[in-house]
């Protein structure tokens, strides 16, 4: 589908630097992007790309200044990542087909509620009173358990297990393989050096417009309930704990692990590979690096921690100096040693 670049920059709320009446019909990576497509430039290590890209538009920010003759033409907005993801959900939402129906076989209670517009793929099982909204999405080979609750225009994709008495809201994704409410790690050590495992009673509660990443795992509470607030975004591969309090818009990346009873507050940043220790709290805006060990409670806003066991990150990149010359002290200890 063609679309003027005038009316991609009035989509995203953009001004026109150059010739607007052009035609794109593709979205591509600046660095490989041929004539008839858009792209963006929003990290600055990829602005050379710029002046030798084929693309018939990019999107820049407002006040980008070009060093350099370039052929394109540019659109100008705040937040080049921001806008470029608008035009993105525009475009898959008019390039996707869309799904609707009951495919068969599949399996729904009597007692399950269905809301209108739903689409329910094959292989799809619905347990007793579950309450689905309007137009969520169900694909094939996904399993909801008994008293399970999903809000309106959820997508629950392939291969999804959400056990029973759990509770989605709307407008969330969970993405294959994603498993919400299995039991949590939680056994009590025996005399005779065995374990006896705890029974996991509570459930896991989902609020709007969260996204749960591939094959990760978020555990029922013990007791209560685990919590993962509105506009949460959690990575592929993350392991969230049993009691664990994710807050609101809080980004996890991919192989995270949040122990049980952590409570993260809003607007936390986790990165890969990182480990929280169970029963502490991070304050609203804090940032965990990546492979990061949090052993204590942060309770300082908007501060930012790397290594393990974590510190300032400040203090982490002096203590990464010293670390990298540590050879050389080395080196030089036993030289002088020699010499006296």
């Amino acid at each position: 589908m063609e679309i003027s670049i005038e009316q991609v920059a009035q989509l995203i709320e953009g001004t026109v630097d150059g010739d607007g009446s052009g035609t794109v019909d593709r979205l591509e990576k600046i660095e490989e992007a041929t004539q008839g497509s858009i792209a963006f430039l929003a990290n600055p290590k990829y602005t050379p790309h710029l002046y030798s890209t084929q693309a018939s538009a990019v999107i820049v920010k407002h006040d980008f200044e070009a060093e350099k003759d370039y052929t394109t033409t540019l659109i100008r907005v705040e937040d080049p990542y921001s806008s470029f993801a608008k035009l993105l959900e525009a475009y898959q939402q008019m390039t996707a087909v869309e799904k609707k129906g009951i495919e068969n076989p599949s399996f729904q209670s009597e007692s399950a509620q269905i809301g209108e517009n739903v689409y329910l793929g094959a292989f799809s099982y619905l347990g007793e009173h579950v309450k689905i909204g309007n137009n969520v999405k169900i694909y094939p080979n996904s399993h909801i358990g008994d008293n399970v609750e999903i809000g309106d225009n959820t997508i629950i994709f392939a291969g999804v297990k959400i056990y029973a008495n759990c509770k989605v809201g709307a407008h969330c994704i969970l993405h294959s393989g994603a498993v919400v409410g299995s039991y949590g790690f939680g056994y009590a050590p025996q005399e005779d050096g065995t374990f006896k495992a705890i029974p996991q009673t509570g459930n896991v509660i989902i609020e709007d417009n969260v996204d749960i990443g591939a094959n990760t795992t978020v555990d029922c509470a013990t007791m209560g309930s685990t919590i993962i607030r509105s506009g949460a975004k959690l990575d592929n591969l993350v392991q969230v704990a049993h009691n664990v309090e994710i807050g609101k818009n809080n980004a996890i990346a991919s192989q995270a692990g949040i122990s049980g009873s952590a409570k993260l507050g809003a607007n936390v940043q986790v990165g890969g590979q990182a480990g929280i220790t169970g029963h502490l709290s991070l304050a609203d805006r804090t940032i965990i690096g990546p492979q990061a060990g949090v052993p204590k409670t942060i309770s300082e806003e908007g501060k930012v921690w790397f290594g393990s066991p974590i510190m300032e990150h400040r203090e982490f990149l002096k203590s990464s100096i010293i670390l990298r010359n540590l050879p050389n002290l080395i080196q030089r200890v036993k030289d002088l040693e020699k010499k006296s």
